[in-house]
């Protein structure tokens, strides 16, 4: 049973944002289940669990700002003193070659050095800046050939400067500098990545449900000084779904793009990018409670129908590449859409994750 509550999914609280991802290059007919998760939890390793659940990518952020509190000298070198590389994804590279998954990294956030003074959630002034981090990240993590460039840049908390539009509408010429800018950086983080090897492959775009500026508007606004598209290997998404999975429903009203518009979302990435670009779905999940996060929640044994239909369908469609889920574990009262109670016992969709 579906219940409403009063908060939209536009304004939903989502504190994950950037991630850089370790995942081996797209096939055609290529599906992998991600997840995104602590290392360890109360000291215990996740890993087991994850392998449970059928995972093969696990989700990471790496965060330009922490990283680089102060501008370094070198930027494309690693080894530059002013960077401190956290300890939690040396830890994550070791467990997932443990287990025999890849990881995936996100950048996301900058430095006050890059921003102009600002917080972290906004764009840095020069995508030189960015693309130099990326190099070093790069080479300070050799084995990670799959980079998502800073999640849900369409939220004003991920994101600024961000002037929110009506859906649907045309942008203003003021509302089109943010996908303009975030293109840039887009684009020259794809540059410098395949130059440190040709291998790596870039996942951009990041859009989800709704957003200040609704997707197919980010998408057909995401252009460079010359008029072209980014470059990018993979699209990303985030369809978070108040409905049930299934390809053969009316679409979403207000410009959403749930599950079930993914169809829709394909013939803008084919218009406006490139044809044939591959779906990367990074984060996914089922409140089956009230929370913070999202204005909707639905019964446990519901949420595991869901699962299962979305698996499903992103096992039998060549576009999708992978669909992770996010929040792991219940944190009341900020998430209720863990596969495991905050105390981690399982419910339903955690049967229908790791058999999905």
């Amino acid at each position: 049973m579906l219940i409403a509550r009063t908060r939209t999914v536009l304004g939903r609280l989502l504190t994950l944002a950037a991630l850089v991802v370790l995942i081996a290059p797209a096939s055609a007919n290529a599906f992998s289940k991600a997840i995104w998760g602590e290392v360890y939890r109360g000291g215990v390793n996740q890993f087991p669990l994850y392998r449970q659940l059928g995972v093969t990518i696990y989700e990471h952020d790496l965060h330009w700002g922490d990283v680089a509190p102060t501008r370094p000298a070198h930027p494309t070198n690693p080894a530059d003193p002013a960077y401190h590389w956290p300890a939690e994804v040396k830890q994550a590279l070791t467990q997932a070659h443990r287990f025999h998954m890849r990881v995936l990294l996100q950048i996301i956030g900058a430095p006050a050095w890059a921003n102009g003074g600002h917080a972290s959630n906004w764009a840095p002034r020069r995508p030189a800046d960015f693309a130099a981090f990326a190099t070093a990240a790069a080479r300070r993590y050799p084995g990670v050939h799959v980079w998502m460039v800073w999640g849900e840049p369409t939220r004003p908390p991920n994101f600024e400067p961000l002037i929110p539009s009506p859906p649907a509408t045309t942008l203003s010429r003021a509302a089109q500098a943010a996908p303009h800018l975030y293109a840039r950086i887009l684009d020259a983080a794809y540059g410098a990545l395949k130059r440190v090897n040709p291998r790596n492959l870039v996942i951009g775009g990041c859009t989800y449900t709704t957003g200040s500026i609704d997707t197919q508007q980010w998408i057909e606004n995401l252009r460079l000084p010359n008029g072209r598209p980014p470059r990018m290997d993979m699209y990303a998404h985030n369809p978070f779904s108040y409905q049930t999975p299934s390809f053969t429903t009316s679409l979403s009203p207000f410009g959403e793009v749930q599950f079930s518009d993914l169809h829709e979302l394909t013939g803008w990435v084919d218009r406006y990018l490139r044809r044939g670009l591959p779906l990367f779905l990074s984060e996914w999940t089922i409140p089956t409670a009230p929370d913070q996060e999202f204005n909707f929640y639905v019964d446990p044994s519901i949420a595991a129908h869901w699962i299962t239909d979305a698996l499903h369908l992103s096992r039998s469609w060549h576009r999708i590449y992978s669909l992770g889920w996010v929040n792991v574990y219940d944190n009341p009262p900020v998430s209720s859409g863990g596969l495991l109670t905050q105390s981690g016992a399982q419910k339903p969709g955690f049967a229908a994750f790791a058999h999905g």
